[in-house]
């Protein structure tokens, strides 16, 4: 099978404790630290094998084959994707009955991450995360005040929406973040924007 690593624990002599996000299941699984093992690391795609284990809960993580990206050696891009990608572990890890739409995500963004802007493709990314869990706050109103927004929008995390004067955060085109939610698209985002949301973002989903 194949998934994505989100998070990673050593314990004892270097072995791990491994968390993979597969196509429908986040897995835990524990892998034996051993000269043969080839390295892996938090953002890798592999295909592998679960042992059952009769001595513990958690399955032996065995047959592991990274399953490169293209842009695997640009250390920027792998950075940005490591950094977006462990987000994953704290937000998914007490859910259950995943299916298969945050693999297919994940998988998606990878496909786009050294095509366009990285930063705006995890943007673009977390929108459709926040849209199909209900949580993306199209109506305009302050998450602090509760007053209607008139002109630029500053967001807080979760991208909740607030007026400047409330956070004194910097302000969003309202055009530019209609773009963003109805279409999943960052376009109309100026890079002082994209920074700014991508700073939103790693704070947690």
């Amino acid at each position: 099978m194949q998934g994505f690593i989100i998070n990673i624990n050593k314990v004892k002599d270097e072995d791990l404790i491994v968390t993979i996000l597969s196509k429908n299941n986040l897995e835990t699984l524990y892998r034996f630290y051993g000269a043969r093992h080839g390295t892996i690391n938090i953002g890798f795609k592999i295909d592998y094998e679960i042992e059952p284990s009769a001595k513990s809960t958690i399955g032996r993580l065995k047959d592991v084959v990274h399953i490169g990206y293209k842009w695997i050696n640009d250390y920027h891009l792998l950075r940005l994707w490591q950094d977006f990608l462990s987000l994953f572990f704290s937000h998914l890890k007490d859910a259950e009955n995943l299916g298969t739409f945050y693999f297919d995500l994940i998988d998606n963004a990878s496909n786009k991450w050294a095509k366009q802007n990285p930063k705006r493709v995890a943007i673009e990314t977390y929108v459709k995360l926040l849209a199909h869990e209900g949580r993306l706050h199209k109506e305009l109103y302050c998450f602090l005040c509760s007053k209607e927004i008139q002109g630029e929008v500053s967001l807080i995390r979760a991208f909740l929406p607030t007026h400047y004067n409330c956070t004194h955060t910097l302000g969003i085109k309202r055009e530019a973040l209609n773009a963003l939610y109805e279409n999943h698209s960052s376009l109309f985002l100026s890079d002082k924007e994209v920074d700014r949301l991508w700073r939103i973002l790693l704070e947690g989903l």
